[in-house]
């Protein structure tokens, strides 16, 4: 009888320990769900994957016909590749000199230039096809590199050129004129930033400023306020979301430390608005308006294009539909909602995307172009959340200080390119953005399909990325044949054209003419040829076994 009562004890025990844990439990079963199914969505796999994957190079043979070319395409390639090296040596000899010279003692360098193709092409094409990185004049929409080459310029500056190089020449010039009495000095304010403070504050919509050295210092401290005023740990960021390079935004690949108090969610899905409702842990949520683009997947580069079947596409209603309801589980939870509008800026409307999607965040961060041409990172706002200690708590603050933060050049050159934000001429430029851009897309895509080239564009609004529409191993090869053409990317490739609002009519004109010309010539030199039964599919399978082959 004893040791029946006490067997039923232990049941009874072992069933309310299940009971109790069974939220928990549930909980975290939602908070998988949340989770996108790609490795993108999954931080600590992406890493395991990343430290497994071998490094391996295609021979000379290998690199012309990795899909299975005959042999004909094969000499199509091979004899295309030599035109490019031969060109590229020609027309940019100091370009190159430079850069090869630099690379011997600049890590970005080594970095980027490693990073343009897909790894397995890498080491061949580093050896035949020399790419320069120095540019010595840009002027309107154009680039000079070295050797007097004038490149269209479809960089961006990654992001910071919004209104073409001359606005920011310009600002830079009036801002070093207005603060070249004080100078350098740091820790004290030249009077320029109060009409800083007062624009920002209204452009934001949001109470009160703090001036930062970069992008990802900004989000970096808005973070942080954010877990000192909800006394949260986790904040919430969306799968393919970029937020900066340090690491709790940038989990998995790339990452050498594994953020503990980070969720990668999926973006625009109804699973992460529940798990937001029913975690008590979260302090933030983080959103990069670029990612309507294409919610979900990383920041497109050449180096990943293995296949056709990179893909975007932006949705605006659908998109403003999203954050609306993001801001209102928001609210309902006390969840702190930062709009980080570090690349996008203004480019969407003079109020940033807050104006544009018609959402109010509780913290915003700016960088890029609203330093006039000069680097800067910005939190704005409320006053609850801004404050960096407790009154009640004398040695419990948030500390945030940085030796150039708010350096007088800096808020010279901000202001300078602010009193442009105001100008009619530059307002004019908004009207009918989303007009003009859309109808300038849609041309182009014409165009390419009228020459049944396997190409096409999509965009938000001067943000573009190149897409293909038949499966291929060298979609990568594009971009060299667009600079062959005077069409000036940044090492991502193909996957990301940004120009600036000084582009008229005339000037974009010019760029589709070499874009569809580029195109033509890299389908003449074989490089779109896919064999009958490819898919996109068995693309990627192949990779596998000879990833597998390489590994074991």
């Amino acid at each position: 009888m004893n040791d029946t009562l006490a067997l039923g004890a232990i049941a009874f025990a072992a069933a309310a320990a299940v009971a109790a844990g069974a939220p928990a439990a549930w909980r975290r079963l939602e908070l998988s769900r949340a989770k996108h199914r790609s490795l993108a969505g999954h931080a600590r796999m992406a890493r395991r994957v990343a430290a497994w994957l071998p490094g391996y190079a295609y021979d000379e043979q290998r690199f012309f016909a990795s899909d299975g070319a005959p042999a004909d395409v094969v000499e199509l390639r091979r004899r295309g590749l030599e035109s490019l090296a031969a060109t590229f040596r020609e027309r940019f000899p100091r370009s190159l000199a430079a850069t090869a010279e630099a690379a011997q003692g600049l890590s970005d360098l080594q970095f980027t230039g490693a990073y343009r193709v897909p790894f397995q092409y890498g080491e061949f094409l580093r050896r035949h096809l020399k790419v320069g990185s120095f540019v010595q004049a840009s002027t309107g929409v154009t680039l000079t590199d070295l050797d007097g080459n004038r490149f269209y310029d479809l960089t961006g500056s990654y992001g910071v050129n919004l209104l073409g190089v001359d606005t920011y020449k310009a600002c830079i010039d009036e801002g070093s004129a207005l603060v070249r009495e004080l100078g350098p000095v740091l820790g004290s304010y030249h009077p320029v930033m109060l009409g800083n403070i007062e624009r920002l504050r209204r452009i934001s919509g949001l109470d009160e400023v703090s001036f930062h050295m970069s992008g990802t210092e900004a989000v970096m401290q808005a973070v942080r306020l954010a877990r000192y005023h909800t006394r949260r740990t986790h904040l919430v960021r969306f799968c393919g979301a970029y937020h900066g390079w340090w690491e709790d935004v940038q989990p998995g690949p790339g990452n050498p430390v594994m953020p503990r108090q980070t969720y990668t969610l999926r973006e625009m899905d109804e699973r992460t608005l529940k798990v937001l409702r029913t975690r008590r842990d979260i302090a933030c949520v983080l959103v990069n308006p670029l990612q309507a683009l294409h919610p979900n997947r990383p920041a497109p580069g050449d180096s990943s294009l293995v296949d056709g079947s990179r893909s975007a596409r932006f949705d605006r209603a659908a998109y403003t539909d999203w954050l609306k309801r993001l801001r209102e589980v928001c609210t309902e939870r006390g969840i702190v909602l930062i709009m980080d509008e570090v690349f996008l800026g203004f480019r969407l409307a003079p109020g940033g995307a807050q104006q544009y999607f018609g959402v109010q965040a509780d913290l915003v961060t700016y960088g890029k172009t609203l330093g006039g041409g000069l680097p800067v990172g910005v939190v704005c706002g409320r006053r609850d959340l801004m404050k960096r200690y407790r009154e009640e708590r004398p040695a419990d603050i948030c500390f945030a200080r940085g030796t150039f933060n708010s350096h007088p050049y800096v808020m010279g050159a901000m202001s300078a390119f602010l009193d442009r934000l105001e100008r009619p001429e530059v307002q004019a430029l908004y009207e009918r953005l989303d007009e003009r851009w859309n109808e300038r897309a849609r041309a182009l895509n014409h165009w390419l399909a009228e020459e049944n080239l396997p190409v096409q564009v999509a965009h938000l609004q001067t943000v573009w990325t190149v897409l293909y529409r038949r499966p291929s191993r060298y979609h990568w090869m594009l971009q060299f044949y667009l600079r062959r053409h005077g069409l000036a990317l940044s090492w991502v490739g193909s996957g990301r054209m940004i120009f600036s609002l000084a582009y008229g009519e005339a000037d974009f004109a010019a760029v589709a003419e070499r874009f569809v010309a580029a195109c033509r010539e890299m389908r003449a030199d074989g490089w779109f040829w896919s064999a009958p039964s490819a898919s996109n599919r068995t693309i990627r399978r192949g990779i596998l076994r000879e990833v597998l082959a390489h590994k074991f």
